[in-house]
């Protein structure tokens, strides 16, 4: 076997490995826990979006900003409860909107501060949630 085939079988490997380790992690995960992975995933997006957006790789920013957007619609927004979850929710919802709304500006005008500020605001409702579970684990 040559040492490019080795290579790209080592990285196939790898690459099944670490999704076998990410749907292990969310087949074992709460709900809170879920929620968190999903806050992660979207700030590692952006951190992602911003390291393109710096070096000019316009197509790069634009995946990592679609993969964000994708988990902060399709994830954090989905995952609201209304009902349940009443005006909190309703509050997040809009929330999540505008982080939404801020991640389409940066990656339309090349906006690092629109990308900082969707970051920070997701960091804020992180930091609340990873509280939640701390206080949960205690309690």
């Amino acid at each position: 076997m040559s040492t490019m085939r080795g290579a790209a079988a080592y990285g196939r490997g790898a690459g099944a490995y670490a999704r076998v380790g990410v749907e292990s992690g969310v087949m074992s995960a709460s709900p809170h826990q879920l929620i968190v992975m999903l806050f992660d995933g979207a700030q590692g997006a952006i951190r992602a979006a911003r390291i393109h957006m710096q070096a000019g790789n316009v197509a790069e920013k634009g995946k990592s900003i679609s993969k964000a957007l994708d988990i902060v619609n399709n994830g954090l927004l989905a995952a609201l409860d209304t009902e349940k979850g009443g005006e909190i929710a309703e509050r997040l919802g809009s929330l999540y909107d505008y982080v939404s709304r801020l991640l389409l500006a940066a990656n339309l005008h090349n906006d690092q501060e629109s990308l900082d500020q969707a970051e920070q605001l997701l960091e804020d409702i992180a930091s609340a949630w990873r509280e939640i579970g701390v206080t949960g684990a205690q309690g």
